[in-house]
């Protein structure tokens, strides 16, 4: 009985899974011949017109929190206005196509580690700190605690040594920041104020000073988050742990405990520098209007150097100015009495050169519509010249696609369908393979998206020789090249905005790459 039940619903299923996929497919027909005119619309004059303003010396190559960033900024929302989106955002001053959001210049100023008998150790010379530890800005008195793993008979003994000690966990790294960070948080969660990694060796130690050492001494820029939240991992030799527990022989597989104290400190000088704005413009759909369909590029660059403008035509004035023409497609589809069955979110966002930090800001912090009603991310990252190996060929008729099988094999097929039936481009995959060593995957706005479960589309025409240089002009734009990708790019959010049924997440998200 049991296994004609199964067949029976084996049969089933097949059935209803080969019925959705002939309606899918005559939606898509029909779509396609409903989308036809409003593709047309995206063409090569009104996008040079569009790069023209946006990649100008005008523009000041729009370095987050410059002035012509702010300029590109308000040239998009105006456009994002003119052509009917709403504006999503409340913000104070009622401009809500901006999003606005904080960046600060962070350093390490003073970080030490004393032993009872009162010798410091100094900061890239004895030690390091990744991460950021707001709680030791002023010293804290801790009793270091030596555990060789974190079994349960050690970690169980620090919930009871926590009770009645302020302790500093030391525990031998793993050699991997992501495994250690699991470690670090699991141990406070036991009661550790703060943890203490111990190198294999002093060599081990030393290499890695010598490798981290440029990033941990340097000015980085980072998001200004309403709360300080982040964990800080102190990181030390078998030497300095020895003197830290005072103990005449120091071996990484026993236990050792000092009752007195150790002071540690870490000071982070913190100073607003800059506030920046996402450029978003929203259509509200019809009757699947709570399920968000979200187009992305990055309309900031490297700015100005040596008194020469990087006008960052290419990246990413091209991904810009295409959002630009497909919501101004959309938009007169809606107002001929044919919007999107889902809404479509269109956002250009800053910060990207710096650290994604718009995008990041939009996925990890204010998300204006749920990410857990996000459809897709289809991201436009470099899509105006000819760049990696179609340079030899000098052939336009490719895009790189990266990321569109990464969560869903459904996106994934969608795309290519539209681009048989519509642009017929040569789809290449090269830079969507998990061994790339560019790791192209991580390094535009799409990842954020990508990271909380949310398929993915990163077009992207690969580097060139302007890439990031003052030669990224628009008259090298290809501009055939940049309408052809343009249109694929409309042809598959009106088909996942219109079709149906949300797509289907299939699979796991890829594993973030170490930090350094």
């Amino acid at each position: 009985m049991k296994k004609k039940i199964l067949l029976v619903s084996i049969l089933v299923s097949l059935t209803l899974s080969i019925f959705a996929q002939k309606n899918e497919k005559k939606t898509l027909e029909k779509l396609d011949k409903t989308a036809d005119k409003y593709a047309k619309t995206i063409n090569q004059k009104d996008l040079k017109k569009h790069l023209t303003i946006i990649a100008s010396d005008e523009m000041e190559g729009r370095l987050t929190g410059t002035k012509g960033q702010k300029l590109a900024a308000k040239y998009i929302s105006e456009h994002f206005k003119n052509i009917g989106l709403q504006a999503p955002v409340k913000n104070a001053d009622n401009n809500g196509y901006y999003q606005y959001f904080k960046l600060v210049s962070r350093q390490w100023k003073e970080v030490t580690i004393k032993n009872a008998e009162g010798k410091t150790f100094n900061f890239l010379k004895d030690i390091y700190i990744l991460k950021a530890s707001y709680d030791f800005e002023n010293e804290k008195q801790l009793m270091p605690v030596y555990i060789p793993n974190t079994d349960d008979k050690n970690t169980n003994a620090l919930v009871g040594l926590a009770k009645s000690k302020d302790i500093a966990v030391m525990i031998p790294t793993s050699g991997k920041m992501k495994e250690d960070v699991k470690i670090a948080e699991n141990l406070r969660k036991k009661g550790a104020k703060t943890i203490i990694f111990v190198h294999k060796t002093q060599k081990d130690f030393e290499e890695a000073i010598e490798s981290n050492g440029y990033y941990l001494k340097r000015k980085i820029q980072q998001i200004a988050r309403p709360t300080k939240t982040e964990l800080g991992m102190f990181y030390t030799s078998p030497n300095v742990a020895k003197d830290l527990l005072e103990v005449e022989k120091f071996d990484l597989a026993n236990t050792y405990m000092n009752p007195k104290n150790i002071v540690v400190k870490a000071k982070m000088e913190e100073k607003e520098e800059w506030q920046s704005e996402n450029v978003l413009g929203f259509m509200e759909g019809t009757d699947k209007k709570n399920e968000i369909v979200v187009i992305t590029s990055h309309y900031d660059h490297v700015g100005t150097k040596n008194g020469k403008v990087y006008n960052g035509a290419d990246d990413d004035g091209s991904g810009t100015v295409s959002v630009l023409e497909i919501a101004e497609a959309f938009a007169k589809a809606k107002a001929d009495g044919k919007p999107p069955r889902r809404s479509i979110l269109f956002m250009t966002v800053a910060g990207e050169e710096l650290g994604l930090y718009g995008s990041s800001y939009y996925a990890d912090i204010d998300p204006i519509f749920p990410l857990e009603n996000t459809v897709v991310d289809l991201n436009i990252d470099m899509v105006g010249r000819i760049g990696g190996d179609y340079i030899a060929t000098n052939d336009p008729n490719y895009v790189y696609l990266i990321g569109s099988d990464k969560l869903s094999t459904e996106l994934h097929t969608i795309n290519e369908e539209v681009n048989k039936k519509t642009q017929k481009l040569k789809l290449d995959y090269k830079y969507n393979d998990e061994n790339d060593p560019n790791r192209f995957y991580y390094r535009s706005d799409h990842y954020n998206f990508a990271k909380n479960n949310i398929p993915i589309i990163f077009y992207f025409n690969g580097v060139h020789d302007d890439y990031h240089q003052p030669g990224d002009d628009v008259e090298k734009i290809h501009f055939p090249k940049l309408e052809k990708i343009a249109k694929l790019i409309f042809y598959t959010a009106w088909e996942i905005a219109n079709r149906e049924q949300r797509i289907i997440v299939d699979k796991t998200p890829a594993a973030a790459p170490e930090e350094d």
